[in-house]
C-alpha cells in the first residue's frame, strides 16, 4: 500500500490543480502496481526536461542514464508498449516526446531517439523542439535500418525508442509492431496526424490500433488565441511534404482554418490567372 503521507499530499494537490492525463495515469499505476517502482517512475509526469543535458556518452545516439542502468531483461517486460503523441504543428509534440525520453533516462532505462533524415532544420544529429530543448538522435531514411545502424547488441539492450516527425516514415507501422510485440521495446511516437489539407499524413494514424495510449495535443491559434487543432500553410505550394517552420506554417482554430484556406485558394487562383494571361501594364485589377 502507498504511504499515507504520499497519498495525502497527492490528494491535497488534486484539490487545487486539475489532474492532467498523465497524472491520472500515474495515480492509477501507483495503485495498480504498488510494488513496481519502475513502472511508476516511467509514468511520473513531474519531471521537467532540462535542455542543457544533451551530452551523449557513446558514439551513437543513445542517451546516458543518471541512475543505475537496469539490465535489459529486468528493465522491460516481455511485451513492449506503444505511445502516440499527435497534433498540429507548434503543439509541443517534440517537447512531450523529449520529456518522456528524459524521464526514461532518469529511471535508468536505455533509450534511443530517431528522426527522418529529411528534416535537417536543426541538423541531423539532434532532435530539437521549437522551444529549444535538444537531444542527440539517429537520422535515418527509414526505421528498419536502426538495428543495422546500431548493431544487434546495442539494439537488444534498448528499452525505449523515441520517434520524432513520425509522419515521414513509410515503415512506421511495421517497425512499431515488431519493436513492441516481438522485441519488447517501449516505443514513443510523435508526429502530425494530418497535413495542411486536414487529410491523413503518412502512417501515424495507422498505428493507433497498436497503441497503448494516444495523446492529442493542441496549439494556440495565431489569429485569435483559441485552441488550435489544425495547421495552415501560408505558401502556395501544394506538395504534401514541405518541411518548414513558422515561415511556412501556423496553427489555427477551425474558423480561421476555413477562412484562411479560402484566402489562400483565392490567392492561388489569382497567381495562376496571372501566369496564363499575357502581361499588360495597363491591365485593370478588376480583371483578377
Amino acid at each position: 500500500m502507498p504511504s499515507p503521507t504520499f497519498h495525502s499530499l497527492f490528494s491535497m494537490k488534486s484539490l487545487f490543480l486539475p489532474l492532467l492525463p498523465l497524472q491520472i495515469r500515474y495515480f492509477q499505476l501507483f495503485h495498480s502496481h504498488p510494488l513496481n517502482p519502475k513502472i511508476i517512475a516511467y509514468q511520473c509526469p513531474q519531471l521537467r526536461l532540462k535542455p542543457s543535458q544533451t551530452s551523449c556518452s557513446r558514439s551513437y545516439a543513445t542517451m546516458p542514464s543518471k541512475g543505475p542502468v537496469l539490465p535489459a531483461a529486468e528493465g522491460r517486460s516481455l511485451c513492449g508498449e506503444i505511445h502516440v503523441i499527435i497534433g498540429p504543428m507548434f503543439a509541443g509534440k517534440t517537447t512531450a516526446l523529449l520529456r518522456r525520453i528524459q524521464l526514461a533516462v532518469d529511471s535508468g532505462r536505455r533509450v534511443a531517439i530517431i528522426k527522418s533524415d529529411k528534416d535537417n532544420r536543426y541538423g541531423l544529429d539532434s532532435v530539437v523542439s521549437h522551444d529549444g530543448a535538444k537531444m542527440p538522435c539517429f537520422a535515418v531514411p527509414e526505421l528498419s535500418v536502426l538495428r543495422s545502424k546500431m548493431g544487434d547488441e546495442d539494439y537488444n539492450m534498448l528499452d525505449v525508442i523515441g520517434i520524432d516527425e513520425a509522419q515521414f516514415f513509410e515503415d512506421l507501422y511495421d517497425f512499431c509492431h515488431i519493436a513492441a510485440d516481438h522485441d519488447g521495446k517501449t516505443v514513443i511516437v510523435a508526429g502530425l496526424d494530418g497535413d495542411y489539407l486536414r487529410r491523413k499524413f503518412g502512417s501515424v494514424l495507422d498505428i493507433i490500433p497498436l497503441a497503448d495510449s494516444v495523446t492529442k495535443l493542441n496549439s494556440r491559434c495565431e489569429l485569435c488565441g483559441r485552441p488550435a487543432f489544425f495547421t495552415l500553410r501560408k505558401s502556395d505550394q501544394t506538395e504534401t511534404e514541405l518541411i518548414g517552420g513558422a515561415d511556412v506554417y501556423m496553427p489555427v482554430c477551425r474558423r480561421h482554418y476555413i477562412s484562411g484556406q479560402a484566402v489562400i485558394e483565392s490567392t492561388r487562383f489569382i497567381l495562376e490567372a496571372k501566369k496564363i494571361e499575357p502581361y499588360s501594364e495597363a491591365a485593370p485589377l478588376s480583371n483578377f
